[in-house]
C-alpha cells in the first residue's frame, strides 16, 4: 500500500487523492491510467495533426485568379512570380485570367472559394479601395471576403497618345484638349478603375473635356490606343515598351517622381501639386484560410520578390517596383486608399449599378 497522499504519475500528468484517502492499488487506479493515457494520446494526435497541416501545404496545385487580361500589368507581374514561387512551395501554379468588372469577377471567384490556401487572387488596390464606393451592389465584400496575405509591386500609370495626334508634350496636349470639339475619348482599364479615376481626377485640374472609352483591363485598352481607335490612353507601366517601340508616345506619369524608364516624361504633379497616383498590386485569399497558410504564403511570396532576378525582370516593364511589406503595412495601404478614392468618387459623381 502507498503512503496517503502519495502521487501517483502516468507520464508528465499526476493523479492526486481528493478526500484524503490513498488511491487503491488496483480496479480504480487502473480506469483512472487508462483515462489519463487515452486523454494524453488524443491530445498529441491533436496537435500532431494541426502541426502536420500547417507543414504539409501545398500537396496539390495552386490557383492564381489575375483580375485582368493577359499582356496587363498583374498578368505580367504573376507570371514572373508564377516559376520561382511555384519551385519554392513544391506545387504547380495555375495562372488564370478572369478580367472584368474592374476586378469584381475574380475577386468573387476567390471570395467564394474553399478558404484553403489552394485559389488566391492576384488583384490591385482599386478592387478593394475603388469597387465599394462606385459599384452600388456587390455580391461579395472584398474587405470582409478576402484575407490580405502580400504586396507584390507597386507603380504609377502613364499618360499616352497615339503617335498621330499632334501633341508633343503634356503641356501640348492640355492645349488641344481644351479646343478640340467634340472632346478627345480615352481609353482605360475599366469603370472605376485607377486608370479611369485618375484621367477623371485630371480633368477636374487641368479643366479639360475628355470622353471615357471604358475596357474589360488594361491590355484591351493599351491595344485600342496603338490602332488609333482611341487617341488617348490612360495605362499602367505595362505599356512602357510600346512607348519604347514608338507605338506610343508617353507624355505624363501620375507618380510623385519621374518614371526611371522616361526621365523626359513629367509628372502630372509638376503641372498641378499634389496631384499623385500609384497603383499596386497584391495577393488575397478567401477569409478564413488557415493563419499558418497565410504566413507561408506571405514568406514566400516576399523571399520571391527580393530575388534580383524577380526584381529585374519587373523594373524592365517599365516603372514597376517590387513592393515588400508586412501585413500591417498592407492593411494601412488598403484602408488609407480606400478613404482616399473614397472621397474621389463622391466628387466626381461615379457610380455603376
Amino acid at each position: 500500500m502507498r503512503d496517503e497522499g502519495e502521487q501517483i504519475a502516468i507520464g508528465s500528468l499526476q493523479m492526486l487523492p481528493t478526500d484524503g484517502r490513498p488511491l487503491p492499488t488496483s480496479g480504480p487506479v487502473t480506469g483512472h491510467r487508462s483515462l489519463i493515457t487515452v486523454l494524453c494520446v488524443l491530445n498529441c494526435a491533436l496537435v500532431g495533426s494541426q502541426h502536420v497541416h500547417a507543414q504539409a501545404y501545398p500537396t496539390k496545385p495552386i490557383r492564381l485568379v489575375v483580375v485582368i487580361a493577359p499582356g496587363g500589368g498583374p498578368d505580367v507581374a504573376a507570371r514572373v512570380m508564377q516559376p520561382p514561387l511555384s519551385e519554392r512551395l513544391g506545387q504547380t501554379i495555375v495562372v488564370e485570367n478572369r478580367p472584368g468588372a474592374n476586378g469584381n469577377i475574380a475577386g468573387e471567384i476567390v471570395a467564394r472559394s474553399v478558404p484553403d490556401g489552394y485559389t488566391l487572387l492576384f488583384g490591385h488596390d482599386s478592387g478593394m479601395a475603388i469597387n465599394p464606393h462606385i459599384y452600388s451592389k456587390m455580391t461579395f465584400d472584398p474587405l470582409k471576403d478576402l484575407t490580405p496575405v502580400a504586396t507584390t509591386v507597386i507603380t504609377q500609370l502613364i499618360l499616352s497618345v497615339h503617335p498621330s495626334l499632334p501633341t508633343r508634350n503634356f503641356k501640348e496636349f492640355l492645349a488641344f484638349a481644351r479646343k478640340t470639339s467634340p472632346p478627345l475619348h480615352y481609353a482605360s482599364a475599366g469603370n472605376g478603375s485607377q486608370h479611369h479615376l485618375s484621367t477623371e481626377m485630371l480633368k477636374q485640374r487641368a479643366g479639360i473635356k475628355l470622353v471615357h472609352v471604358p475596357y474589360k483591363s488594361g491590355s484591351p485598352a493599351v491595344a485600342a490606343a496603338i490602332v488609333g481607335d482611341v487617341p488617348v490612353v490612360m495605362a499602367g507601366s505595362s505599356s512602357g515598351p510600346l512607348v519604347k517601340a514608338g507605338k506610343l508616345r508617353a507624355i505624363a506619369s501620375t507618380g510623385r517622381e519621374r518614371l526611371k524608364l522616361f526621365p523626359d516624361v513629367p509628372t502630372i504633379g509638376e503641372f498641378f501639386p499634389g496631384y499623385q497616383v500609384n497603383n499596386w498590386l497584391g495577393i488575397w485569399a478567401p477569409a478564413g484560410t488557415p493563419e499558418p497558410v497565410i504566413l507561408q504564403l506571405r514568406a514566400e511570396i516576399n523571399r520571391v520578390l527580393a530575388l534580383p532576378e524577380v526584381g529585374e525582370r519587373i523594373r524592365s516593364v517599365g516603372g514597376a517596383e517590387p513592393w515588400i511589406t508586412t501585413r500591417e503595412d498592407f492593411a494601412a495601404a488598403i484602408q488609407r486608399d480606400y478613404e482616399k478614392y473614397g472621397k474621389v468618387v463622391k466628387e466626381i459623381g461615379a457610380r455603376l449599378d
